[in-house]
């Protein structure tokens, strides 16, 4: 008799922890927790570059995507190479202007200067002279900052006299030469009189022209930037 009650009380401890394991497998699991992506540490940015320059460089008739200086931009993020870049093209801005606008520019500190300015100047008949007074200007200041220098140069149409042309190509080497700058000699090489690369202005570059723009700028910048970091 005792050991059948034995027995019976055994089944039903039995049966309930049985019964327990049931319940705890059947219950539902807690969702677990939103995951949150990590994002990756933002590298520190390596310097500023900044492009004082007029409407080629603002990118008259572009989207701000599309300026020259956008496209170096996107190629420096894509080379995991964090530099800051300012556009400081203004249309219809001459040497003049750009050598106004320095305490602007130098607000921050400006690691790379790519100065592109002079077509106004040329397209207006500003004097030789007076172009080559505002460069130095502008290159005077940009090393007292302790910045480094590309400089781009502007040729024109041949409808403004070979003696005026002549003289007014040969500002940029020669301030290249004198502050020991690299030099572009260019800065439309391969999109100037282009009608597939120009806007109908046949001035400004159209956003194919921009890219052909932006590599070309690429050659003179990329160098001095490896030097840079």
């Amino acid at each position: 008799m005792r050991k059948a009650r034995l027995s019976a009380v055994i089944l039903t401890v039995l049966a309930a922890v049985s019964g327990a394991c049931d319940r705890k497998a059947l219950a539902p699991v807690a969702p677990a927790g939103p995951v949150t992506a990590v994002e990756p540490a933002p590298q520190p940015v390596r310097g500023t570059l900044v492009f004082l320059g007029d409407s080629l460089t603002a990118g008259l008739g572009l989207s701000k995507e599309q300026a020259f200086p956008a496209l170096i931009e996107a190629h420096l993020k894509s080379e995991g190479r964090p530099w800051k870049v300012v556009n400081a093209g203004v249309s219809g801005d001459t040497t003049a202007g750009g050598a106004a606008r320095l305490d602007w520019v130098y607000r921050q500190k400006v690691d790379l200067l790519f100065v592109c300015l002079g077509a106004n100047d040329g397209l207006r008949g500003i004097p030789v002279a007076e172009t080559e007074r505002n460069l130095k200007a502008i290159l005077d200041r940009a090393r007292r900052e302790g910045s480094q220098v590309v400089l781009a140069g502007i040729q024109l149409p041949e409808n403004y006299g070979p003696d005026y042309r002549t003289a007014f190509a040969g500002i940029f080497p020669r301030l290249a030469k004198a502050y020991q700058v690299p030099l572009l000699p260019f800065l439309l090489e391969g999109v100037a009189m282009d009608p597939r690369l120009n806007q109908p202005d046949g001035i400004h570059p159209n956003a194919q022209g921009a890219h052909v723009v932006a590599d070309h700028v690429w050659t003179a910048l990329d160098p001095v930037l490896r030097r840079s970091n």
